[in-house]
C-alpha cells in the first residue's frame, strides 16, 4: 500500500492508474499553461457573469469527476486523511491550487495535476466544490469534542470564526475530515516543510497531542 502526502491510502494498481491519467491529462490540448493568467481576476469575473458562471460549473464538474477518486463524490471524502473540498471558500481554494502549482505546498501528484489544468479548469473546479454541501458528521466522542470546543473558543475562532467557516484567506475547517485535520495541525506544530504558515505555526506550537485530538473532535463535527 502507498500513502500520498495528503493522507490518502491507495493500492499499487490505483496509484498506477492515477499516474497514467495524470500524464494523459497533462498532454491534452485543453491543459494550457495558466501561469500568466490572473486567476483571482478570472474568478471574480466569472462569479459576477451568469454566462461565464454556467460554463464554469460545467467545466468544474468534468474536472471533479477525476478529483473525486480521492476527494469523494461532491467533495466529501470517504477517507479520514483526505480533505473534504465541499463548501470550501473559493478564493482560499484557488490559493491552494497556486501553492501546489508553485511548490509552496508539497504533494508530487497534486503538483503535477494542477500544473496541467487550464485557468478555466482551475476556476471551474473551485466554483464546483464551493457550491457543494459538507456532509455532517456528529461527534464520536462528545466529551472530547466539548474539550475541543473550549480550546477552539480560546484560540482558533480568532481566524476561522465561531462557526469554522473562515474567509477568503482562511480555510473553512467546519466538518473537515478528522484524520486530515490531525495531520495538518501536527505538520504546522512540528515545522514540516509540507505545510508552512507562520500564523498557524505560532498558534499550534504549544498544542499537545491531546489538545489536537480534542480540537479535531470538535471541528470535524461542526456544521
Amino acid at each position: 500500500m502507498k500513502m500520498l502526502s495528503h493522507g490518502a491510502i491507495v493500492g499499487p494498481f490505483f496509484c498506477l492508474c492515477l499516474a497514467l491519467l495524470s500524464t494523459a491529462w497533462a498532454q491534452t490540448p485543453r491543459a494550457q499553461n495558466s501561469a500568466d493568467v490572473d486567476l483571482t481576476a478570472r474568478l471574480k469575473e466569472t462569479e459576477t457573469t451568469p454566462r461565464l458562471l454556467e460554463a464554469a460549473y460545467k467545466t468544474g464538474a468534468k474536472v471533479a469527476s477525476f478529483c473525486g477518486n480521492c476527494h469523494g463524490e461532491g467533495g466529501n471524502s470517504l477517507v479520514a486523511e483526505t480533505p473534504n473540498l465541499a463548501g470550501q471558500n473559493t478564493f482560499y481554494l484557488l490559493e491552494q491550487l497556486r501553492q501546489f502549482a508553485d511548490g509552496r505546498r508539497k504533494n508530487l501528484f497534486m503538483e503535477g495535476m494542477i500544473k496541467a489544468l487550464s485557468a478555466e479548469e482551475k476556476v471551474g473546479v473551485v466554483l464546483h466544490y464551493a457550491s457543494k454541501e459538507v456532509t455532517f458528521k456528529p461527534p464520536v466522542n462528545a466529551a472530547l469534542a466539548n474539550k475541543g470546543q473550549e480550546y477552539y473558543g480560546k484560540i482558533c475562532f480568532r481566524c476561522h470564526g465561531d462557526q469554522g467557516r473562515g474567509n477568503e484567506k482562511i480555510a473553512r475547517i467546519a466538518g473537515q475530515q478528522p484524520g486530515y485535520l490531525a495531520i495538518t495541525l501536527k505538520r504546522y506544530r512540528d515545522g514540516s516543510a509540507v505545510r508552512n504558515d507562520p500564523l498557524m505555526a505560532a498558534n499550534t506550537k504549544s498544542m499537545t497531542d491531546a489538545d489536537i485530538a480534542a480540537v479535531v473532535a470538535y471541528v470535524s463535527s461542526m456544521k
